[in-house]
């Protein structure tokens, strides 16, 4: 069993995942603020070590560094049209692992 200690950070850095949820949504319309959730991800990571956030920042993490992946390659395939069909199904992708993981998060479950 958690100490109130050990709650109250896991409380916090269930804030700062969530903040890192709403970035990324933002990023639809703002694409920097992807940025500085991934930024965030990568500092707090650690203060969740063995917890069930763990999973969140480390999919919140994948989620960037893949979509800045594929969104870079359908930016360069762009010029002959296919590049079209991958930034679009890069965009459903990103919609979708920003709701899985904001219901995971709100549910208090890990995220996979």
């Amino acid at each position: 069993m958690q100490t109130p200690v050990a709650d109250e950070v896991i409380q916090k850095a269930r804030n700062v995942a969530l903040v890192v949820y709403v970035l990324y949504a933002l990023s639809f319309l703002y694409g920097v603020t992807a940025i500085a959730g991934v930024v965030i991800a990568y500092v707090k990571r650690d203060d969740v070590r063995g917890s069930w956030l763990e999973s969140h920042f480390a999919w919140q993490i994948r989620t960037f560094w893949w979509g800045l992946l594929w969104t870079a390659l359908g930016v360069l395939l762009a010029i002959v049209g296919v590049g079209f069909l991958i930034l679009f199904a890069v965009w459903i992708w990103a919609i979708y692992r920003v709701v899985k993981g904001w219901l995971r998060l709100n549910d208090g479950r890990e995220v996979s």
